[in-house]
């Protein structure tokens, strides 16, 4: 006689009563947040920690999550940011000579919630569909749900539109970063010397960005998101950069926008990235909008307008930059290629740009790392 399936430990229930029954690993309870896709083959562990993705329940479309282990070097932030993670097949045993600990443990750790056993494919299909739905996610060892209470508590979530969550992930006070990029026989090596000081906006910044400035010779010193325009001058900064994050931009433009106004009349070299960007064009006078289900992975196309070139580049965003928006004096640099929508914008006249993706990489391709090398010309870096 065959033996019965296993009873399922975790649920997934969409807010239009689409119920998922999987297997679940990590924390235990439930969690309610907004339903993505990211198509990266790599990079579990950064993507968990990018606190870009506060809100969020992460649907990775490869396979084999799990199976490097995680190690402490690749969090990209000291708490972790997702709410929760979905994967078609349960973690395995890690097999990577960097890896200090297990995939299920570290979720425990952690407090957040996973899923195995799930057809990802179905369900990405359904939020490419749909658009990113609201969710609730369980996990109970002795597989009791009440789904009608998920169902309704991911329809009563009021979602990510107009919510500042930069403010939920930003620094507490301000610290240097002197830390550079790893390398391979080195890791994480020090930057020492004098170098032009840089304030760094912290939306939710990702520690590899910060290595990046400091690794093109810049002099980083990180601000939470609140800091006025007052705040970042009194440092005598020879540029600001703005980081990613999480949230509705125009929620958290309600404060950063003045500032970065500020900044702007003072004819500082600015650079964003992703919440960044869309910060920098809504203190220009553009617009921002929520997408169907946004931009999630380490494989997207992107041209830049200016060279003609093709950048394959990693991605994390919901809302765009709407490019009809852009007043005059700001040129669109970079888009898409998957949809056409913005991937970049420059003032004509001085050495403020931004871009939607993230040049770091971490997880994802290199292509795009010459942007910190022109910020850092910009502000007088060797």
């Amino acid at each position: 006689m065959p033996h019965a399936a296993p009873r399922p430990t975790a649920c997934l229930a969409l807010a239009d009563g689409t119920l998922f029954y999987g297997y679940g690993f990590g924390a235990t309870g439930v969690t309610i947040a907004e339903l993505v896709f990211n198509t990266a083959m790599t990079g579990y562990q950064e993507i968990i920690t990018d606190p870009s993705y506060a809100g969020q329940v992460v649907t990775f479309t490869f396979p084999h999550i799990g199976n490097t282990g995680v190690t402490a070097e690749d969090d990209e932030s000291q708490m972790p940011a997702a709410a929760g993670m979905v994967v078609k097949w349960d973690p395995t045993e890690p097999s990577n000579w960097r890896a200090t600990n297990d995939l299920r443990s570290w979720l425990t750790k952690i407090g957040r919630i996973g899923i195995g056993g799930i057809d990802t494919r179905r369900l990405t299909r359904a939020i490419r569909q749909q658009g990113a739905p609201h969710v609730a996610l369980a996990h109970d060892p002795e597989g009791n749900f009440n789904t009608e209470e998920l169902v309704t508590k991911a329809r009563d979530w009021k979602g990510l539109v107009g919510l500042d969550l930069a403010k939920e992930v930003t620094c507490s006070q301000s610290y240097t970063w002197d830390e550079k990029s790893w390398a391979w026989g080195e890791g994480y090596t020090k930057r020492t010397g004098p170098a032009p000081k840089v304030v760094a906006i912290d939306f939710g910044a990702k520690r590899n960005i910060l290595r990046c400035l400091a690794s093109t010779g810049c002099d980083v010193v990180v601000l939470p998101a609140s800091a006025t325009a007052e705040e970042v001058l009194a440092h005598n900064p020879a540029g600001v950069f703005l980081s990613n994050g999480p949230g509705d931009p125009a929620a958290t433009g309600e404060y950063a926008v003045p500032m970065i106004k500020g900044v702007l009349e003072k004819q500082l070299p600015v650079f964003g990235i992703c919440l960044g960007h869309q910060m920098l064009a809504l203190a220009l006078g553009a617009q921002t909008r929520k997408m169907n289900h946004g931009h999630h992975g380490a494989n997207h196309p992107v041209k830049d307008l200016t060279t003609g070139r093709v950048e394959i580049t990693s991605m994390n965003h919901g809302f765009t930059v709407d490019s009809e928006s852009l007043p005059e004096g700001v040129v669109e640099t970079h888009v898409s290629l998957f949809d056409g929508t913005n991937c970049g914008i420059a003032l004509k006249d001085r050495p403020v740009f931004s871009v939607q993706y993230h040049p770091e990489a971490s997880p994802g391709p290199q292509d795009s790392h010459y942007l910190f090398a022109r910020f850092a010309e910009a502000v007088g870096a060797k």
